[in-house]
């Protein structure tokens, strides 16, 4: 699908007859008298068979309730072969729930296995939404040829404008973008102008702290109004998961960054994770319940990919020392908190590396994996993060583990969090950093967080004392990875700046993988 096509998806639903043949509701038939679908639409989790289509009812998104009345609201979906909508292979209609701040999330099947479809929804009297494009993954059988898939998050909303999310939309032939997480930022408005020593806002949240359903869903429609997000959304299927700015920065299984009580925090969690569900293209399979939700699971890409997208906050123990390692200097023998994944989501990591037959094993997750040594330029000790995989070395010796038992050369990890393009490899030994690898791991820089950021000036220490880096900028942008059989090419794409509208992008570096070896290669 061509770049200019893709830009026309938004503007071609506002030319398009409303649809007809709505069954009769008893509970809400009435127009809603403004235009519903201010959020956009999105798809997400391909299958052979299908994805999820979603869209949120928000006339006036940053209202109370959105602008929507307190009844559930019949809502009709087509799924169709062209963008014209000429031939229309499925179609139904599904009930927006107040209970779910009148979000719809249709789990469409029984389509043909990797190929475009093209979604729309429709409220009686009201406007129709806009179109969104997606595809169909192959058949597991399947020897394709290629995939590409984009990778991004880290989305603050007052330290930049989204313009990475325009060009993401535009990038060619994109088959999903994996969104690590950080999608919405908890904290409240800032004041407008400079701030010494620290960066600036460019424009405001709505409202103070978040910490209630309704909060969290004021938040997540505030940064869905962003249109070059929705043009995202609109372009290609995501394949989402969370972090810890979803819910409260650092957050770790019951505890928070302030010391709450976990009963407390567990009001708080639950209803952030379920404004999350309520506001991703997620299957039912993550609908909220007692305990949170369950967000690990796996999409397969034929012969080509297996993608295991991991949850790296639900069920991790506290982090050693407190979560922030400047203030509170832990030494690396204390960096020893036992689990990031917890026992049965390893268990089920391991039963997924070692039964897959795909020529790569993408780990989608959040939190820096290899060894990082963040000593500033003038200090001779090193020091390690305790919110990364650092802080948990006997979870990390696990997974280590796991993929040597396994045999595999395969493995890509993709992350987030950081706020800064990182690429290097994952030592087999966490005190030999330049010795054996067993992974290959890429870090993907903020759309927004940090704003502009000072690109490579004063990180040359970073490099010379982490001798398994190749690369480390503190530049905002995404990656993309091109996908064949025989290599693994991931493009760093930076944006100019971001902290004005209109940011340009670029490619600032690609680097090479072949299957048989964790070695990275320049292009």
């Amino acid at each position: 699908m061509s770049a200019l096509n893709r830009r026309e998806l938004i503007k071609a639903g506002a030319s398009l007859a409303l649809f007809t043949g709505f069954s009769p509701s008893p509970l809400w038939a009435a127009p809603l008298g403004a235009n519903p679908f201010m959020l956009g639409v999105a798809s997400g989790d391909p299958w052979p068979d299908g994805f999820v289509i979603w869209t949120r009812l928000a006339p006036r998104p940053l209202e109370e309730h959105a602008g929507m009345p307190a009844a559930r609201v019949p809502v009709r979906w087509e799924v169709a072969e062209d963008m014209a909508f000429s031939k229309v292979v499925r179609q139904g209609e599904a009930m927006a729930l107040p209970e779910l701040a009148h979000s719809v999330h249709v789990e469409v099947a029984g389509l043909r296995p990797h190929r475009h479809y093209w979604y729309r929804f429709s409220v009686a009297g009201s406007d129709i939404s806009p179109i969104g494009m997606t595809r169909t993954a192959p058949l597991a059988t399947d020897l394709i040829d290629h995939m590409r898939i984009g990778v991004a998050g880290c989305q603050h909303y007052e330290m930049g404008f989204f313009d990475a999310w325009r060009h993401l939309a535009e990038e060619p032939d994109l088959d999903l973008i994996f969104h690590y997480g950080d999608y919405i930022y908890e904290g409240g408005a800032t004041k407008m102008g400079p701030r010494p020593n620290s960066w600036t806002p460019v424009r405001q949240h709505v409202g103070d702290e978040i910490y209630s359903i309704d909060d969290y869903r004021r938040r997540y429609a505030q940064y869905k109004s962003d249109p070059h997000l929705m043009a995202a959304h609109a372009a290609c299927a995501f394949a989402a998961t969370f972090d810890d700015h979803e819910v409260d920065n650092n957050w770790a299984s019951d505890f928070d960054q302030d010391g709450t009580d976990p009963k407390i925090f567990a009001l708080r969690r639950f209803a952030a994770l379920q404004a999350w569900y309520e506001h991703m293209p997620v299957r039912k399979a993550q609908f909220p319940k007692q305990g949170g939700l369950v967000a690990h699971r796996r999409l397969h890409f034929g012969q080509l990919l297996q993608m295991h997208l991991l949850d790296t906050r639900s069920y991790r123990a506290d982090q050693p020392c407190g979560d922030d390692f400047y203030k509170n200097p832990c030494p690396p023998e204390a960096h020893m908190a036992p689990t990031v994944l917890g026992e049965a989501q390893e268990k089920w990591l391991d039963d997924g590396l070692g039964t897959g037959s795909a020529a790569w094993n993408l780990l989608a997750q959040q939190i820096i994996v290899m060894p990082v040594d963040f000593r500033k330029e003038d200090a001779t000790e090193a020091q390690f993060a305790t919110d990364l995989w650092d802080g948990y070395r006997p979870a990390r010796k696990r997974l280590i583990e796991t993929i040597r038992k396994h045999q595999l050369r395969n493995v890509i990890i993709a992350t987030g969090d950081h706020h800064r393009h990182l690429v290097g490899t994952v030592p087999e030994n966490d005190e030999i950093l330049d010795g054996p690898m067993v992974a290959v791991e890429f870090q993907a820089a903020s759309i927004s967080s940090n704003g502009n950021g000072k690109g490579e000036a004063g990180l040359g220490h970073m490099m010379k004392n982490n001798p398994h880096f190749d690369l480390y900028t503190d530049r905002r942008g995404y990656q993309l990875f091109d996908i064949t059989p025989k290599s693994w090419q991931a493009d760093v794409k930076i944006m100019d700046q971001v902290e004005m509208p209109g940011g340009k992008i670029s490619t600032m570096a690609s680097f090479v993988v072949t299957p048989d070896a964790p070695v990275l290669h320049r292009n």
